[in-house]
């Protein structure tokens, strides 16, 4: 990369969340919280949040609003000491209020609102989907099968059978954006799953047992793409919960852009772009689309764009 500009975080990591983990060892946290008249609820239905009408921030709600099949944790404290309770269900399950929506909200995906939404609503909505699915996905012990109890304000899951204690699960995953050796451009890869779709993006993948995050990003961007690469440097980090991911973001330089191909199975076109086809990619500009902007790859596409303003 050549230039110099000041780096933004990832869209869901621009916020820091008071998430008082000291309150969670209180026993029925949740339970008396819900009865606080100044507690603010999230409520999540699968991957979706309840958005204001504004489209630029949540829409809290009171306890009293949610159904009651729907299962609770404890997320933190409000800028105004608020507690902030969460109350999910899954995506085959009604949605978790009671009462109606309010007037102008509506209920909308992280992926898709995420990059339009404040600082610290992206950041409680993501703390909010990511624990939320486990939440619903993981009820029962992994070890005997026995239904397990909810602890630390829905933060650990206690097996009343064998006595193991479980706790969210977080997998690392490397992405990574892939500039040529002259600098001039953009490696990207269109993924077989979006092949209607003609968006391509950074290539990115899973921490194998016994890997560093070096040594993935060198073999996924090979795998994907066929380019063996150098000069690496990590960039910043943000939670994705598709389904449970945390995406550790890269930049890199190819040692022979000629060797770019794709593999054919996950990752159907590898091509290179100038910056002036990114630029209007991410105006909307051009026959391509690039990730959305609550999404880790699109930070990294433009850190590369604005490196050379």
């Amino acid at each position: 990369m050549t230039g110099s500009h000041t780096p933004q975080p990832p869209a869901l990591a621009r916020a820091v969340i008071d998430r008082a983990a000291v309150e969670r060892d209180e026993t029925d946290l949740v339970e008396r919280l819900r009865l606080d008249p100044a507690a603010r609820v999230v409520v999540v239905h699968g991957d979706q949040g309840l958005i204001a009408e504004s489209g630029s921030r949540l829409q809290f709600v009171q306890p009293a609003d949610v159904h009651p099949d729907a299962v609770w944790a404890f997320l933190g404290r409000s800028a105004d000491a608020a507690p902030l309770l969460l109350a999910v269900t899954g995506p085959d399950a009604d949605a978790p209020l009671r009462a109606p929506v309010p007037a102008g909200a509506h209920w909308a995906s992280l992926r898709a609102v995420g990059g339009d939404l404040g600082a610290g609503d992206a950041g409680l909505l993501v703390e909010a989907v990511s624990l939320g699915r486990w939440l619903v996905d993981a009820p029962f012990c992994s070890a005997c099968g026995a239904r397990t109890q909810l602890r630390a304000g829905g933060w650990a899951r206690h097996c009343p059978s064998c006595g193991r204690e479980h706790f969210p699960r977080t997998d690392p995953a490397v992405i990574v954006a892939v500039q040529s050796a002259d600098g001039t451009r953009l490696l990207l890869g269109k993924n077989a799953m979006w092949a209607d779709r003609n968006m391509y993006s950074t290539f990115a993948g899973f921490v194998e047992a016994g890997e560093s995050l070096e040594q993935t990003v060198v073999r996924e961007v090979e795998e994907e793409s066929g380019v063996t690469v150098t000069e690496l440097r990590y960039r910043s980090s943000q939670a994705w919960p598709y389904p449970r991911s945390l995406m550790l973001g890269f930049h890199a330089v190819a040692l022979d852009d000629a060797a770019a191909r794709p593999d054919g199975v996950e990752i159907v076109d590898a091509r290179w772009f100038d910056r002036d086809e990114l630029v209007a990619g991410l105006a909307g500009d051009t026959d391509f689309g690039l990730p959305g902007p609550a999404s880790i790859a699109r930070r990294l596409i433009v850190d590369w764009v604005e490196a050379a303003s």
